[in-house]
Order: structure tokens, then C-alpha cells, then sequence
């Protein structure tokens, strides 16, 4: 497909050099030197994705493959995804890339919302879809992920890959587990989630290593106003007041955009 032209009023919170670092990382022990430095790194990621995402408004992660194109049946639903969360005030936040994450990003931007994402460095080159109205790049994936879910009152996961799986999986794990509390998890994409709902019952459940009560949490559907409103009266137990930037520190407001 063609992508439309740059916006001229998105901005980049940051983008770092294509260097090896995470493959650098997880491949054992370095010099001390170098292992000192690799995590001076790392916390100025945590550093300037919190700067950066600190003043978000209330946000919901949307997940999902990075290969549908603009006709497929996911990449339509979550495009009607998207804008249904803008329309209900909420900003759409994504990984930033295409497929699935461009798709809500999309819908979020075309209704007037607030469209995010937080890119990755990959080997292939990875590029920031065209509907984000701020965007945040990092080296390592365990960075990313966190703020995909420290910043996000909810999440939407469509179908998708191992990444997805492995969001889902930990979204659902920090539920279970109580690190966040009971935040809306909603699966779309009926058809693709079933023989995996029908697996963790069936099998996990069975044989006792989730309870039936952890996927009792999870909604499964295809309706959007449906997901869009189980959103809402979940995440409404959660929100806090909007931060406000310290001129003094350099910081500004997420929603300052130009139109």
C-alpha cells in the first residue's frame, strides 16, 4: 500500500543509532567495562521513555501482527478499534509499526485522538508508521514493553506472532499475579483466539496451572463498541490525575501538538 506523507505536526521523543545493543546484550558476559556501559544505556532508555510518556493522557495498548495490510478483516477492526477508543477520550497507544499497530493508530489519529508509539530498532529496519502523533524509539525490546504497559490503563491484543503472544502472555501474567490490578484485557479476533482460549481451558485449566478464574478476566470479541465500553469501566477504576509538567526540567505536555 501507499503511505501517506508525513505529518507535519508528529514528533519524535527520540531515536537511537542502529547498533547491535540487546542481541550485544543477551549473548553472556561482556567486560565489566562494557557490561557497566551497556546499563547506563539501558537506564537512559527507562529515562527517556518516562520523561517522554510521563504526561500521556489516559492510554490503551493496543497489540497485534505487524503483517496485515490496510485490506485485511484485522487491520479494518482495529482501525474501528482505534477510533472507537478515541471517540471514548482515550489515546491509543501502540508499538509504532505496521499492520495491526499502524491500523489503530490510524483510526485513533482520523477521529481527532491522540495516536502513540514506541518503536523498535530491528535488523530489518522497522519504520514508524505514518499516524503517530508522538512516537518514542528504543534499542531493547524489555524497554519497550515496559512502557507499552507502566503507561497504559488497558489492553487490546489482536491477532498476531510470537510478539503478541509474548505481550498477551505477560499483560495477563502481571494481571494474574496482582503487579497491575485487574486491568480490562480484551482479545479481538474471535475466530484466531478460540483454539488458544480453548487450549488454556481445556489443558491449563485442567490440569490445574491457571485457575478458571484468570481467563474469566479476559473478554473475547469482535464487537467494538462492546470492547471499547469494558475498556472504559475498567480502566475508570484506575485513572489518576494528569501530571503536569516542570519547565524547569524541560518537560512538556503529551497533547501539545500543532494542527
Amino acid at each position: 500500500m501507499t503511505s501517506p506523507a508525513q505529518p507535519p505536526h508528529r514528533h519524535e521523543w527520540g531515536k537511537t543509532s542502529r547498533d547491535p545493543g540487546e542481541r550485544h546484550f543477551l549473548a553472556g558476559p561482556r567486560s565489566r567495562v562494557g557490561e557497566f556501559l551497556r546499563a547506563v544505556r539501558i537506564f537512559g532508555e527507562f529515562i527517556k521513555g518516562f520523561r517522554a510518556l510521563h504526561f500521556l493522557p489516559p492510554c490503551v495498548t493496543v497489540f497485534g501482527s505487524a503483517r496485515f495490510g490496510e485490506d485485511h478483516p484485522h487491520y479494518q477492526l482495529a482501525r474501528k478499534l482505534g477510533a472507537g477508543l478515541a471517540q471514548a477520550g482515550l489515546t491509543v497507544m501502540t508499538g509504532g509499526g505496521p499492520g495491526i499497530m499502524e491500523a489503530a493508530n490510524r483510526g485513533a489519529r482520523e477521529t481527532g485522538g491522540l495516536s502513540v508509539g514506541c518503536n523498535i530498532t530491528l535488523p530489518h529496519e522497522q519504520q514508524p508508521n505514518p499516524y503517530l502523533d508522538r512516537f518514542l524509539e528504543f534499542r531493547y525490546f524489555f524497554v519497550r514493553k515496559v512502557m507499552l504497559v507502566k503507561y497504559s490503563y488497558a489492553f487490546v491484543v489482536l491477532p498476531g506472532g510470537f510478539g503478541t503472544m509474548d505481550e498477551l502472555f505477560e499483560a495477563a501474567t502481571l494481571i494474574q499475579t496482582r503487579k497491575i490490578e485487574d486491568f480490562p484485557l480484551v482479545l479481538m479476533g474471535v475466530e484466531f483466539w478460540q483454539p488458544l482460549l480453548a487450549f488454556l481451558r481445556d489443558t491449563m485449566v485442567t490440569h490445574g496451572t491457571i485457575a478458571a478464574a484468570d481467563l474469566d478476566r479476559i473478554l473475547l470479541t469482535d464487537d467494538v463498541a462492546e470492547a471499547v465500553a469494558h475498556v472504559q469501566a475498567g480502566a475508570a477504576r484506575h485513572l489518576t490525575p494528569p501530571k503536569k509538567p516542570s519547565v524547569l526540567l524541560g518537560e512538556r505536555s503529551a497533547v501539545a501538538r500543532a494542527r
